[in-house]
């Protein structure tokens, strides 16, 4: 995986972990509501309808595969998507794209 070491930030295992915690429809439910900004738990489970114990489930996978992070305020705690982590992906999906145009010889 020679394109994953250009990666600034995500080494191997941690991109993996990143795959398999989109590999799930609530926790692409889950990043599609923080594309409007900071969320919190509460705000999630209005929203989905699920339970808080399975929002709270889902958002730890996000939060250790670094897609997203958190800030508390009081006894509340928001999360919002890791920008700098989603770049680093966006650079790696474009510089794969961009070697897979490329043609090689075989000679």
């Amino acid at each position: 995986m020679i394109l994953l070491e250009q990666l600034k930030k995500i080494n191997s295992e941690q991109f993996i972990g990143i795959m398999e915690s989109l590999s799930d429809p609530i926790r692409i439910n889950i990043l599609e509501l923080m594309m409007g900004g900071e969320i919190c738990v509460c705000d999630i489970v209005k929203v989905t309808g699920l339970s808080q114990s399975k929002i709270s489930y889902h958002i730890k996978i996000l939060k250790d595969s670094g897609l997203i992070s958190d800030r508390q305020e009081g006894r509340w705690v928001y999360y919002k998507l890791d920008l700098e982590v989603l770049s680093d992906i966006q650079n790696w999906m474009g510089n794969l794209i961009q070697s897979s145009s490329s043609k090689r010889s075989c000679e």
